[in-house]
């Protein structure tokens, strides 16, 4: 069952579960199951926040939005790991199938919301970067404004060099860089073949990014006739069971904390996807 659901309060103190409940039908459990995984969200004046309390008083004026999914809100978050955490930021190893952050319909399948969960939403956590959701691998958190601020600066100026590993198919260059635009700005990949299976006709390929375009790895190797393994989207003959063979494996950056040059890495990038 899905349903879209968006109301202005008109009534004074009203109750956000009862006003919902009423609206859509659904049972009260439904409704606080909804709202604690983050389908309800209330915007006063300018600005949006999901609300997860059953007991949330509204106001006239307020616009209740509710967009329920079952199939979404059916869906059980995985227990992460942390790979090093370093006070005011941590990294993870983010699993396929993940948001790097939630949508209308909830965010209890995202990394953040995970990560608040599993710190029993005793630390803030803020994003600094994204993975697709399909692609697995390394993901930054923050635990500050301040560091999230300082982070999200170093990758938006290059300090922090991102490795990737994919199996494409067919048999790729032995090195190669691809300099196509997407989506009307510059684009630029490097990519180095590790290994050809030739029983697979698969190349297990190093991959480097000067940009960051959304879907840039997974659309530049299309656009050569080597696309990703698994992938939903891009590439003909590429589809499988295991979903897409894309992992961020490595993360190297000078650490604002320690001022100095940190790597961190997956020692066997496709053994978490197993």
């Amino acid at each position: 069952m899905k349903l879209e659901l968006s109301h202005t309060v008109t009534e004074i103190s009203a109750n956000a579960s009862t006003i919902l409940t009423t609206l859509s039908g659904l049972p009260r459990q439904r409704i606080k199951d909804a709202m604690a995984k983050g389908a309800v969200s209330l915007k006063r004046g300018k600005h949006t926040k999901r609300i997860r309390r059953i007991n949330t008083v509204v106001k006239p004026g307020d616009i209740l939005q509710l967009n329920y999914d079952d199939s979404v809100l059916a869906l059980k978050p995985p227990v992460i790991e942390c790979l090093e955490d370093r006070r005011s930021y941590s990294v993870w190893f983010k699993p396929a199938g993940i948001m790097s952050q939630g949508n209308q319909f909830g965010d209890h399948m995202s990394i953040l919301r995970i990560i608040e969960k599993q710190n029993d939403n005793k630390r803030e956590v803020f994003p600094v970067h994204r993975l697709d959701r399909e692609t697995s691998g390394l993901i930054i958190v923050a635990h500050s404004k301040k560091m999230a601020a300082t982070l999200s600066s170093l990758f938006q100026t290059q300090q922090i060099e991102k490795s990737y590993q994919a199996i494409v198919l067919g048999k790729t260059e032995e090195t190669g860089t691809i300099d196509r635009l997407l989506d009307k700005k510059n684009a630029i990949t490097h990519f180095k073949r590790l290994n050809f299976n030739e029983e697979t006709n698969n190349s297990l390929i190093d991959i480097r990014l000067e940009t960051g375009r959304t879907h840039q790895i997974r659309r530049h190797c299309d656009s050569i006739g080597h696309p990703i393994m698994g992938d939903p989207r891009y590439g003909t003959g590429n589809k499988n069971q295991q979903g897409l063979q894309l992992v961020a494996y490595k993360l190297t950056f000078r650490c604002p904390i320690k001022h100095q040059q940190v790597t961190f890495e997956l020692p066997e990038p496709f053994a978490q996807n197993t």
